[in-house]
């Protein structure tokens, strides 16, 4: 279950953990933040710190799921990330550590595309010859303009996840309806995922970790010799509330404040992949 390899494009994160992060924060009113609820906070634990993922059930109901159900369980406890590569993506979720295993589960069918309503929450960021780029929570998607609702019979239009750094994707085999127990953290951006695997949130803190993981050669396709593992994977609402952490997200006016500062310092070189809304970790 590897996913596709393509030329590597490195993008830079930006987060609460950066100056740039740190400045929102700082500056932001508590009408400009929103909680991550608990059971949409993916915990992973590794020996080189800690990984959190925003899960995104309104682009991937069933992927997340099958997510939560499988780390309230255990089942990532101890998993190796068996297949990293730079600038391209840390891939888990394999009880065998080879890229053939999965779970007791059946398969999850792909969810490479969804139907966004208004109350999906859409910021819209740049325009594309697709229609409209943005974010709904975290995720960085494409879409077709709300003025498209209005000739729908379900009063909603096609939108699509994209393949930016930090968006955690389901793997498969051959078959778009293969998905089952892993995954994969982007450390760069692959439009040639984009509609063809199923991103199902965002890494909000610890990008850094992420990008830390032991990484496999070139030769052997990312294959990892003595590899990182995920000492333990949980959502938040299932670990003890003393454990327990909270993530705040950027949105509103701080969030605009950062999509303007990032198209400022890119200029045309602009995409809604160097957008991340800067968050806060608190407890935990």
């Amino acid at each position: 279950m590897n996913i596709v390899t393509a030329a590597a494009l490195s993008l830079t994160l930006l987060s609460a953990a950066s100056p740039a992060g740190l400045a929102v924060a700082q500056t932001a009113s508590p009408a400009d933040w929103r909680t991550v609820a608990p059971e949409n906070l993916l915990v992973i634990d590794t020996a080189k710190g800690r990984i959190l993922v925003e899960l995104e059930p309104r682009m991937a109901p069933l992927t997340v799921e099958r997510i939560r159900t499988l780390a309230d369980r255990g089942f990532y406890d101890g998993l190796k990330f068996h297949r990293v590569i730079p600038d391209f993506m840390a891939q888990t979720g394999d009880p065998l550590g080879t890229g053939a295993g999965g779970s007791d589960l059946p398969d999850v069918p792909g969810e490479f595309r969804f139907r966004r309503g208004r109350d999906a929450g859409f910021v819209a960021v740049v325009a594309t010859p697709q229609g409209q780029a943005g974010l709904v929570g975290s995720v960085p998607v494409v879409t077709q303009p709300d003025a498209q609702m209005m000739v729908t019979a379900d009063f909603k239009t096609g939108a699509q996840g994209l393949f930016c750094p930090g968006v955690a994707g389901m793997a498969r085999s051959a078959s778009p309806d293969s998905g089952n127990s892993q995954f994969f953290l982007m450390t760069g951006a692959r439009d040639t995922l984009n509609g063809a695997y199923t991103p199902f949130g965002r890494v909000v803190a610890g990008m850094d970790v992420v990008r830390a993981i032991k990484a496999g050669s070139e030769a052997g396709n990312g294959r990892v010799e003595d590899p990182d593992v995920m000492t333990r994977a949980r959502t938040a609402a299932a670990l003890p509330a003393g454990e327990r952490p909270a993530v705040r997200v950027a949105t509103g006016a701080a969030l605009q404040r950062e999509v303007a500062r990032v198209q400022a310092e890119r200029g045309a070189a602009f995409t809604i992949c160097d957008v991340q809304p800067p968050a806060e970790v608190v407890g935990g």
